[in-house]
C-alpha cells in the first residue's frame, strides 16, 4: 500500500501511538480476564483478539490511504449496506443470551451494529455537510432523523439498547456542528425525555430489571444485580496500585461475569488499581482530544462532521462503559473501545480513528 508522501508529514503520530498503546493494554487485560479458563493458545481469546487487531490495522491503513471525500461519496451505499445487515441479522443471526446481534463466521462472530455507527456518521456528514446554512431550518431535520430512525429501531429489536441510544448523541452533536439552532436540539432532547415512560412498555423484562437494579442492586443480588455488585467490589478492592496483573481475586476466581467484554474495566480497576485506571483514561482523553482538534483544524464541513461524530462516539462509549461498571449508570452493554474483547467493536473503532487521522492529514486539501 502506497501513501502520498506529501500527506505523511501531517500524519497524526500521537493518536496513532496512543491508539495502539490502548490496544496493547486491551490484549493484556483480555488475557488476564480469560486466564482462568486455561484454553489452548490457539483457541485463546488473546489470539483471537490479536487476529482482529491485525485485520483492524489493515482496515485503518486502507482508510488513511483513501481520501475521506471518497468515503463521503460512498456514504449512502455503506449506510444502506449496514442497514441491510441489521435486517438480516434479525432473520439469520445467532442468538446469545437472549440477543440476536451476530453472524457466525467460523470461530468468529460479526456484529453489524458496531458498523452502523460508522455508516451513520458518514451518511450524516454527507447530508449535513452539503447543506450548511440550510440546517437552521427545522424542516431540514427530517432526513437526518430518518437516517437515525432506521438503524435505531433495528438495533433496539436485537435488542441492543446501549448501541441504539449511542446513535442519538451522535446525531445531535453533528447537527449542532452543522449549524442547527440550539433551541431545536433542546426540543428534541426534551421530547425524548418525555417519551421515556412510553418506551418502558417496549423493553424486555431483563432490560427493565437492569434499570431497577441500577436504582437498588440489592433488590436482586443473586440475579440482575449480581454482576454490578461484583464489579464494584472488584474496582474498589484494587486500591491505589491494584493487586497485580493476573492476581485479581474477583477476576481469577470467576466471581465476575462478562469480565472480558462489557465489564473489562472491573479487571483493570482490580489488578491495576486507581493509578492504572487513571492512566487508561488519560490515553482515551488524548485520543478524543485529537479527534476534536481534527474537527477544529479543518475548514471542510464534511471532514469536521466526521471528526465530531467520531469524537462523540468514542467519548460516550468510554464514559458509559466505565459508568455502568462502577454503578453510576444502568448496564446497557456498551464495550470499552479497543479494550473489551470483540472483533467487530475493535475493527469499527480503528476505522473510526482512521477517519480522524484521514481528516487531519487532508485538512488543507479541501
Amino acid at each position: 500500500m502506497v501513501f502520498d508522501k506529501k500527506l505523511t508529514k501531517d500524519l497524526d503520530k500521537t493518536i496513532f501511538a496512543v491508539t495502539y498503546a490502548v490496544c496493547a493494554i486491551g490484549l493484556l487485560v483480555v488475557y488476564s480476564a480469560t486466564y482462568a479458563r486455561h484454553l489452548p493458545l490457539g483457541d485463546s481469546f488473546l489470539v483471537r483478539q490479536a487476529q482482529w487487531l491485525a485485520i483492524g490495522t489493515l482496515a485503518l491503513a486502507v482508510v488513511i490511504n483513501v481520501s475521506y471525500q471518497r468515503f463521503i461519496d460512498l456514504s449512502y451505499a455503506f449506510y444502506g449496506l449496514t442497514v441491510v445487515l441489521l435486517v438480516l441479522v434479525l432473520i439469520l443471526g445467532k442468538e446469545r443470551l437472549g440477543a440476536q446481534r451476530w453472524f457466525s463466521i467460523g470461530n468468529f462472530a460479526f456484529q453489524p451494529s458496531e458498523f452502523i455507527k460508522i455508516g451513520l456518521i458518514l451518511a450524516l456528514a454527507n447530508y449535513i455537510g452539503s447543506r450548511k446554512d440550510a440546517m437552521r431550518d427545522v424542516r431540514s431535520f427530517i432526513v437526518p432523523v430518518l437516517l437515525l430512525a432506521a438503524p435505531f429501531v433495528l438495533v433496539v429489536l436485537q435488542p441492543d439498547l446501549g448501541t441504539a441510544l449511542l446513535l442519538v448523541p451522535i446525531l445531535l452533536s453533528m447537527l449542532l456542528v452543522g449549524g442547527a439552532q440550539v433551541k431545536y436540539l433542546i426540543g428534541m432532547i426534551v421530547l425524548g425525555v418525555v417519551s421515556m415512560p412510553f418506551f418502558w412498555h417496549f423493553l424486555k423484562d431483563y432490560q427493565k430489571q437492569r434499570l431497577l437494579v441500577f436504582i437498588n442492586p440489592n433488590i436482586d443480588p443473586l440475579g440482575a444485580g449480581y454482576t454490578i455488585i461484583q464489579s464494584k467490589i472488584a474496582v474498589g478492592s484494587g486500591g491505589l496500585i491494584g493487586k497485580g496483573w493476573l492476581s485479581g481475586t474477583q477476576n481469577q476466581l470467576n466471581f465476575l461475569p462478562e469480565r472480558h467484554t462489557d465489564f473489562i474495566f472491573s479487571v483493570i480497576g482490580e489488578e491495576w488499581g486507581f493509578l492504572g485506571a487513571v492512566a487508561l483514561l488519560l490515553l482515551y482523553t488524548l485520543i478524543v482530544k485529537r479527534a476534536y482538534q481534527a474537527a477544529t483544524l479543518t475548514n471542510d464541513m464534511h471532514g469536521r462532521l466526521i471528526a465530531i461524530g467520531v469524537f462523540t462516539m468514542l467519548s460516550l462509549q468510554v464514559i458509559v462503559n466505565i459508568a455502568m461498571t462502577i454503578g453510576m449508570m444502568p448496564v446497557v452493554g456498551v464495550p470499552l473501545p479497543m479494550v473489551s474483547y470483540g472483533g467487530s467493536s475493535l475493527i469499527a473503532t480503528l476505522i473510526a480513528i482512521g477517519l480522524v487521522i484521514n481528516v487531519r492529514m487532508r485538512r488543507s486539501t479541501f
